[in-house]
């Protein structure tokens, strides 16, 4: 294949990429260019090189310019392609080609069983999300298994609240563990016997330096690190020590275990680790029976070991902590002195997605200092806060599915979640109309004491979801930016001496315009076309724009939360001088407004989702609403407001 020949593959790729998704990303486009073009796998390095500078240019241009160059250089490729450009595609991602290569050889006896481990101590958030949909399609994937398990091992920090919390979010995503809830707890005997174990082979010993003597010890990555005064104490001594260090005679903080493996050694983990640490404190699950508490590196292999998981799947960041998980796995044995089981880790990038945050030491600053209205504000992007804002697990997984996994870290742009969103809700939601910044129209020449019954679509597209009755009458609500008393150029809503068609109703006109003493626009008198109806033969006649209304006696009012995305900044995190992450937050993140629903909408169950015609997509909310008090949460708007705005 000619250089050239690549070039235009990356170019027509990256063009339909940056149409779709308002920005052309490299590593979704590495993942569809190899997976349809199998030959260039072995140039990828080549191809990748290409794409950067493909890309860049691209994310330069215009929206029009992106499809001016398209249509032109690539309408016979256009044709010829089946897909779309970021959809799901056929090829194995890196992960899956480890899988099959080790159920090619027989590794693992053809099993693939995988798990998903959250610590105990916060909310999950759409980071967690990527890694649960990801084990649990494994598993599916390979008629495997799936297990979750917390990593409850440190009680300081612990709570049975984000126990609770986490199940109910992967039981919500459609994660099914079946009887597979397991706890590291669960495991503390195993790990203490093991332990035990290391120290009768010499491997492991009690230091008694202070955690800040230990750090200042381990050196740096260009100098070794200084043996601690009693990394040579006797097996018999630290036996005895560590006994005791169960046994709650020592205070807490005056010893550790620490593994007896290299103090010289390049990874700076690989440096003596802690494996034990003393605290007196409490266990949600185990009460007051210990007051050691194994470390996480410590404990992750031997859960995973204990359970029989053939592909641990981590995040990058344990990727340098591998090493030492096999160091670990790989010095024990079983009662019968054969090599306990060793699973095989997997690193992928975690999930970075713009204009937010992701940390959870940053989220729960966010949550105590009031930024956001709990755990389960839909502006955080937790699992907890996406449910209660209305996003479905049914987008969430479309979405982690779309980006895949990779080994590079990249920043995702939260307007590929969002059209995953749009997708989902469009299919699914029934249409309503809603007025959220109501502006009084009187219908002058429509009997006062008349009451008409319309009949509106509850979907464009799908007629299996039938219709439902609207009313009509004199007095009516239309959204105040559907008028204009001096319309600008292009403007196609109501104006003085204009006509509109009322959707599902009749074309009326603007008559007259009456304000209140600040001159401010209060009421219009409008003149209905009573041959104008829509259904009838009149419906056929042109008007300059067709917007939604309410009638003012039968509208339900509503308090409707206009949310937003939480920060202005792509990359909050990444700071000018003098500032922080906070200072990037967006001010209209959050905007309530009262405005009115159609009626029936009050008998409606919490979390219902609806399109509010031409506004948006909102959900009832399932913690504040009620008959009496109708709270609608906006999901997401109908179309990018941000594309034009980064």
């Amino acid at each position: 294949m000619l250089m050239m020949s690549v070039e235009k593959i990356c170019e027509m790729y990256a063009l339909k990429n940056a149409l779709e998704f308002g920005k052309a990303e490299v590593n979704p486009l590495m993942r569809i260019i190899l997976g349809k073009h199998s030959e260039l796998r072995t140039r990828a390095k080549e191809v990748k090189e290409i794409l950067e500078r493909v890309v860049e240019e691209i994310n330069k241009l215009k929206k029009e310019e992106i499809e001016k160059r398209l249509l032109k250089k690539y309408p016979k490729l256009l044709q010829a392609e089946n897909s779309t450009v970021g959809k799901q595609e056929p090829e194995i991602d890196f992960i899956r080609e480890m899988i099959n290569e080790d159920i090619r050889t027989g590794r693992f006896g053809g099993r693939v069983h995988t798990r998903f481990p959250p610590e105990p101590n916060g909310y999950l958030h759409i980071g967690h999300a990527k890694s649960i949909n990801l084990n649990y399609g494994i598993a599916q994937d390979y008629n495997g298994k799936f297990n979750l398990r917390f990593d409850d091992t440190n009680p300081l920090t612990e709570e049975v609240e984000y126990v609770n919390s986490i199940i109910e979010d992967v039981k919500w995503l459609g994660a099914d563990f079946e009887d597979r809830l397991f706890f590291a707890s669960d495991y503390f005997d195993k790990m203490f016997e093991y332990a035990l174990q290391l120290v009768e082979k010499g491997l492991a010993y009690v230091d008694d330096s202070s955690i800040e003597q230990i750090r200042k010890d381990r050196g740096t990555l260009t100098q070794p690190g200084k043996e601690s005064p009693y990394r040579n104490r006797s097996i018999e001594e630290n036996r005895d020590l560590f006994l005791r260090m169960k046994n709650g005679e020592f205070p807490e903080g005056s010893k550790v275990l620490r593994a007896k493996i290299d103090m010289a050694h390049p990874n700076l983990l690989m440096r003596d680790p802690i494996i034990y640490r003393i605290i007196h404190a409490s266990h949600h699950r185990t009460g007051d029976k210990w007051c050691i508490y194994p470390t996480y590196d410590w404990a992750h292999g031997l859960e995973d070991s204990i359970e029989g998981i053939t592909h641990s799947i981590c995040t990058l960041e344990f990727e340098v902590h591998r090493e030492l998980y096999d160091w670990y796995l790989d010095q024990l044995t079983d009662e019968e002195g054969k090599p306990i089981y060793h699973p095989q880790q997997i690193e992928f990038a975690r999930l970075n997605i713009s204009h937010i945050v992701l940390s959870k030491r940053k989220q729960l600053r966010l949550v105590n200092e009031g930024y956001v209205r709990g755990w389960d504000d839909p502006r955080l992007l937790t699992i907890a806060g996406m449910r209660r804002g209305g996003i479905t697990p049914e987008a969430i997984k479309k979405f982690t599915d779309l980006i895949g996994v990779t080994k590079r870290n990249t920043i995702i742009d939260r307007s590929i979640f969002d059209k995953c969103i749009r997708e989902d809700l469009d299919e699914r939601c029934s249409r309503v109309m809603a007025v959220l910044q109501p502006l009084k129209v009187v219908i002058t020449n429509y009997p006062e004491d008349k009451t008409e019954t319309l009949t509106a679509s509850n979907h464009p597209r799908k007629k299996e979801m039938g219709t439902r009755k609207i009313i009509f009458t004199r007095e009516l609500y239309i959204e105040r930016d559907d008028f204009a008393e001096q319309p600008p150029k292009g403007f196609k809503r109501l104006s003085p001496g204009k006509e509109v068609r009322l959707k599902y109703a009749y074309i009326i006109k603007c008559e007259k315009v009456i304000k209140n003493k600040k001159g401010e626009v209060i009421e219009l008198r409008c003149s209905y076309d009573p041959e104008s109806k829509s259904g009838e033969k009149g419906e056929g006649r042109k008007v300059q724009g067709t917007i939604h209304w309410l009638s003012a006696k039968n509208a339900a009012k509503a308090e409707v939360r206009l949310y937003d995305r939480l920060f202005l900044k792509e990359d909050p995190l990444e700071t000018e001088e003098g500032k922080e992450f906070i200072d990037y937050l967006n001010p209209n993140s959050l905007t309530i407004v009262g405005g009115f629903v159609e009626a029936h909408l009050k008998k409606a169950a919490p979390s219902s989702r609806y399109q509010f015609e031409r506004l948006g997509y909102f959900n009832i909310d399932p913690v504040d609403s009620s008959a009496n008090h109708l709270v609608f949460n906006r999901i997401i708007t109908l179309k990018d407001t941000w594309a034009k705005n980064t």
